[in-house]
């Protein structure tokens, strides 16, 4: 059943993802450039996101099952520390430069353009650069 589960919550994400817009680059990268020809219609598309998870968060803090009573695993680290910092910056400028992130990328990946191939490939390179840095550690 869970399997099941994620692959509806996936497809209802990336469904999600682009008839709000967020898989098309340059309407990203339009919402970033706050100097320019800033596009603020983006913003509606995060604060419903931050929305719901901020309702869905609070009540998953107070139970340890899902409704599917699958275990509940929360983030436990509360401190800003070096590598937090990094990475935010790495995704910050991979998003600013290319108009994706993780999401819209693998949601793009079919529309037939060569960037969220591109981006997908790069962004699997840094993903194994990491796990290579990690066990080194």
């Amino acid at each position: 059943m869970p399997v099941i589960t994620s692959l509806i919550a996936g497809l209802l994400f990336g469904l999600g993802l682009i008839l709000s817009g967020m898989t098309n680059p340059e309407k990203v990268i339009g919402f970033l450039d706050i100097s320019g020809q800033w596009d603020p219609s983006l913003m509606l598309v995060m604060l419903g996101a931050l929305l719901v998870s901020f309702f869905a968060f609070r009540h998953a803090k107070n139970r340890e099952k899902s409704l599917l009573n699958e275990a509940i695993k929360l983030p436990t680290a509360q401190k800003i520390d070096r590598r937090l910092l990094i990475g935010s910056l790495l995704f910050g400028a991979g998003w600013g430069l290319a108009g994706y992130c993780p999401g819209p990328a693998l949601s793009s990946l079919l529309s037939g353009d060569l960037a969220p191939v591109v981006f997908v490939l790069a962004m699997l390179a840094g993903m194994g650069l990491h796990e290579v840095m990690e066990r080194r550690r």
